[in-house]
């Protein structure tokens, strides 16, 4: 008689290991590849209720596609021209901030002559010598790899984006005749889920991206800050990339300021703005308009943040949530490995008391009384 011996547990938890280190280098190595139709996929997805609308109405299924790409595209043109209309008032300026920079070039170089006592031929010498390696960097054969991979990625971004909506029913239809047919109606519980969870967070992320913008603009022009347009929306940009973003946002807003508005009252006002609407999106804006779909803890967002950057640069950040949270829904469903969506969720125990954990309080025996 065969009976089917369940596998020890370290048996499972090797496998599973290996197939997430096999799944991360495969994403390593083939990233230029695999990041754009990432990308594609998900604004495929955010796409789809466009096309939908667009058929139901009466239009062909390829004109539909081709005019909700086309809308995609005129959004993000509008958004490009807007920001090169602010940099390029933000290039007038530059005689006034290339005096404030070699003004503060020159105190730098005095304060470190005088605190650290380095002489300025030894100054000279260390940037020149920065300066050399710089260029060395620069007219490397990656340069040019660095610079037009991000081109190429934008060019095909709609092709991908045109083909995963014409090839949707194919695509989906491999997916579900992967599995045996007692798996099949589990599989498209899973995948329906997930393109909830990316129609809810990228259309909330939009939303949300807006409303920053929105609040940033407000508050640098209150301020009367210079480029305050410029300065919120690309702020807003940043944000994108979860935790991360916002400080970099902060940082290069200070630095922006302090050129053109050196005043310490204006700074602060920057810095307070942007803590303030940090903080306005991540207690009312994230939970209203992300909604309850994402449901991923914040020590997993910021490591994954991180490892996404690692394994893909600012794409992989931007990646990292969605990704995230498809693996739960996944990790939900099947055996075995729950517990590795526990892990990935925002679900505490509702009883986080000592004895939830083990740590039992004795009870000590009630003296008899005699």
């Amino acid at each position: 008689m065969n009976s089917t011996v369940p596998q020890p547990f370290y048996h499972k938890l090797s496998h599973t290991m290996i197939a997430l280190a096999l799944i991360t280098l495969t994403i390593y190595l083939g990233q230029d590849i695999i990041v754009p139709l990432a990308m594609a996929t998900l604004l495929a997805v955010l796409l789809r209720p466009i096309e939908s609308w667009l058929t139901r109405h009466g239009i062909p299924k390829m004109l539909a596609i081709s005019l909700a790409v086309l809308l995609a595209i005129l959004i993000v043109a509008g958004l490009t021209v807007l920001l090169s209309m602010q940099l390029a008032d933000f290039s007038d300026e530059w005689p006034k901030l290339r005096k404030n920079i070699n003004d503060f070039y020159l105190d730098a170089r005095r304060w470190i002559r005088r605190e650290y006592s380095v002489s300025y031929r030894q100054q000279d010498q260390y940037l020149k010598k920065a300066q050399t390696q710089t260029m060395e960097n620069f007219q490397g054969g990656e340069t040019l790899g660095i610079i037009t991979g991000p081109l190429g990625s934008l060019v095909l971004l709609p092709i991908y984006m045109f083909l995963l909506l014409y090839y949707r029913a194919m695509l989906l239809l491999f997916m579900v005749e992967l599995f045996t047919q007692k798996h099949k109606e589990k599989v498209m519980e899973v995948l329906g889920e997930i393109k909830s969870i990316i129609q809810s967070y990228m259309v909330g992320l939009l939303l949300e991206t807006a409303s920053v913008a929105i609040l940033n603009c407000i508050g640098l022009l209150v301020l009367n800050v210079q480029y305050a347009i410029l300065l919120g929306i690309m702020a807003a940009i940043l944000n994108l990339v979860p935790y991360i973003g916002g400080l970099v946002a902060i940082v290069l807003a200070v630095m922006v300021t302090f050129i053109s508005h050196p005043e310490i009252d204006t700074i602060l006002g920057v810095v307070g703005i942007f803590l303030a609407v940090q903080f306005i999106d991540n207690n009312f804006l994230v939970p209203l308009v992300i909604g309850s779909k994402v449901k991923i803890n914040a020590l997993v967002s910021i490591v994954g943040v991180l490892v996404g950057g690692a394994i893909a640069g600012l794409s992989g950040m931007f990646l990292s949530i969605p990704v995230i949270a498809m693996m739960k829904v996944v990790f939900d469903r099947v055996d075995g490995l729950e517990a590795w969506g526990i892990l990935l969720g925002d679900e505490t125990p509702k009883e986080a008391s000592s004895s939830f954990f083990g740590f039992k309080k004795k009870k000590h025996p009630e003296k008899s009384e005699d």
